[in-house]
């Protein structure tokens, strides 16, 4: 669903102008991850994990809390969409290196899985840019049904053949959404958006599931602490990144809300560290951050939101 916010050449665009905002936001919002776990007395790749956590926003709830509220059209959204693209971008390379290095891999397997990811990534989304009209013509249809069916058995296909070659299935499903565009992409969120909610949904149930409350106690204090701290990294993030002056200062406050909240990616790469046995504490500690995150997250929004609302009741205009 967040593909479907922009076509492949504005995502090419978004590489290219919001680098330099992508580049801050992987130093301000993961060495404190990084810092932590070692603090903790983790191992360097434990410590790294917890870093990727601590990095990458909530793409899902950032789109559906913008889209709740209206937000989408506004003019600091594509710089946090920009943001929030790099990030899933980046999580190709990062999530299938973790990965084999937390399974006891050497550094030549990381590096060929590193390099199938990106390679993968690279071929996808030059299919997405180059032949994305095609598919979209392919897709469109009179039935609602047919474009429901298309649209997700494609889904799966890619996001499939993704997570076949060790790149994740979310990023797959990523380049679907950007490689449609036309007509086709709000009938796409019209027939898809319930699917999303279902699925987000169960995904956070399974995530219930595998928690313990009773480890959460002996953690709490370091997770919100780590979580006020990446929560003011993230804003200051946001802010930098809407600095160019075509945004004012109440849109910049909702880039930076919009940032906060962490969710599906962080609980699949502290998985992926729970997997390898790296820490014992790392999945306690991510799971109470995670929660406290996507938590706060919208509710930053949505009183930021607020503000500007009772801000225009005031206004004299």
């Amino acid at each position: 669903m967040l593909g479907l916010e922009c076509t492949g050449e504005e995502l090419l665009a978004s590489l290219r102008t919001g680098l330099a905002a992508g580049v801050l936001d992987l130093a301000l919002n993961f060495l404190p991850g990084v810092a932590v776990g070692l603090l903790l007395g983790w191992g360097w790749l434990a410590a790294v994990i917890l870093g990727g956590v601590t990095y990458i926003s909530s793409s899902g709830i950032a789109s559906k809390v913008l889209g709740d509220l209206g937000q989408l059209r506004n003019p600091e959204t594509p710089v946090v969409l920009s943001i929030l693209m790099l990030e899933d971008l980046a999580m190709a390379v990062f999530m299938p290196l973790v990965a084999v290095l937390a399974v006891g891999h050497g550094a030549a397997r990381a590096a060929v899985s590193t390099a199938a990811a990106l390679a993968t990534t690279a071929i996808v989304l030059v299919l997405a840019v180059r032949q994305g009209r095609n598919l979209s013509r392919l897709v469109s249809h009179e039935s609602d049904e047919i474009i429901l069916l298309t649209v997700f058995g494609a889904i799966l296909l890619v996001a499939g053949i993704a997570q076949l070659l060790h790149v994740s299935a979310a990023i797959g499903a990523f380049l679907v959404g950007i490689a449609l565009s036309g007509p086709v992409v709000a009938r796409a969120h019209r027939v898809i958006g319930p699917l999303r909610d279902l699925f987000a949904a169960v995904f956070f149930f399974f995530f219930g599931l595998q928690i313990d409350p009773g480890t959460l106690p002996p953690v709490l204090v370091v997770a919100i602490g780590l979580g006020v701290i990446t929560a003011l990294t993230k804003l200051l993030t946001g802010w930098l990144a809407t600095g160019s002056g075509q945004v004012v200062a109440l849109g910049r406050w909702r880039a930076r809300a919009a940032l906060v909240a962490r969710g599906e990616f962080s609980i699949v790469i502290a998985g992926l560290g729970v997997e390898g046995g790296l820490a014992p504490g790392l999945r306690p500690l991510a799971t109470a951050y995670v929660l406290f995150m996507a938590v706060l997250g919208p509710i930053l929004v949505r009183a930021t939101e607020a503000i500007a609302k009772e801000g225009m009741r005031r206004s004299p205009d």
